[in-house]
């Protein structure tokens, strides 16, 4: 069986082998965290992989159901785990976390609630649905980070919901064509229908002035959550402030970039250039630049 210092070894290549905006337990989260993140990052990364690796509209339901049954042995072993046995490496560093830490298990079986609502639904009738799939996929993590670092207040963690639920939309419009190559829509059916948007729209990958007014409006929405959710960089303290600013300020650049390319998404993803990157970390420092972003 692999030592805990391998496992979170194990853990921390995992989550460097992989594509994010930022670096997930970056050099700004204190070293003795960073293990932390990684296990968490790992068990997530893992699980969605699961649901989404190699993922086409051709599946089989017999395809469908294999994704659905090595969710529910990562579950097995999610709860073999908090039971402080484990064998898998990432749950053997995930144990040490779950018992040093006292995280709540449940935060990380509503991940794999996401992840199996990824393989069982396509389409969503509202912002209703959608707000529900990121109250499983997204605000866990935010949830999950905070109490890394023992913050366990109830108001900071709504704040968190705020921000990864803007974070988790930023991706969808964000990623509007990759996602329709998964035969999967997160823009919601009944948006679309007010902005008379439709699906051969998205087929054809063109910007139509419709799909910019309904992705305008998308934006928007989005842009308010991370005005409410502002409040908690500055609301913990220098071990997480960093990393909290550097997120919130990776988020809204992509809503400027979707902006300021006209709400085309098609022609020019909008993504964070390792300039920009570079640019973003300076102004995390800086007192007073996260400002409220209006568009």
């Amino acid at each position: 069986m692999m030592s805990p210092e391998d496992s979170f070894s194990y853990c921390e290549q995992l989550t460097k082998n992989h594509y994010e905006n930022f670096p997930v337990g970056s050099f700004l989260i204190p070293r003795e965290k960073r293990k932390y993140v990684w296990a968490i990052y790992a068990f997530a990364r893992t699980a969605d992989d699961f649901a989404d690796e190699g993922r086409n509209p051709s599946e089989t339901q017999d395809d469908l159901d294999r994704r659905l049954k090595q969710l529910d042995d990562w579950e097995k072993n999610l709860d073999q785990c908090a039971r402080g046995s484990a064998e898998h490496p990432v749950f053997i560093a995930l144990s040490e976390t779950i018992q040093k830490l006292e995280i709540p298990v449940q935060l990380l079986k509503d991940l794999l609630t996401a992840y199996r609502m990824d393989v069982r639904q396509n389409r969503y009738l509202n912002f209703d649905e959608v707000f529900h799939y990121c109250r499983h996929s997204a605000n866990p993590v935010g949830r999950l980070v905070l109490l890394i670092f023992g913050y366990r207040e109830e108001s900071l963690h709504v704040l968190s919901d705020k921000i990864c639920t803007a974070l988790q939309l930023a991706n969808f419009w964000q990623d509007i064509a990759i996602d329709f190559a998964k035969n999967r829509i997160y823009l919601p059916q009944d948006q679309m229908r007010r902005f008379s948007v439709s699906e051969e729209d998205i087929r054809a990958g063109e910007g139509t002035v419709a799909l910019q007014f309904l992705l305008e409006s998308c934006v928007q929405h989005t842009a308010a959550l991370f005005n409410e959710g502002l409040p908690l960089c500055d609301s913990v303290g220098k071990d997480l402030k960093w990393e909290m600013r550097l997120t919130w300020l990776g988020g809204t650049s992509i809503l400027r970039k979707i902006v300021r390319n006209r709400y085309d998404v098609f022609k020019r993803r909008p993504v964070l250039t390792t300039g920009d990157k570079f640019v973003l970390l300076l102004k995390s420092f800086l007192p007073g630049s996260l400002e409220p972003l209006s568009l």
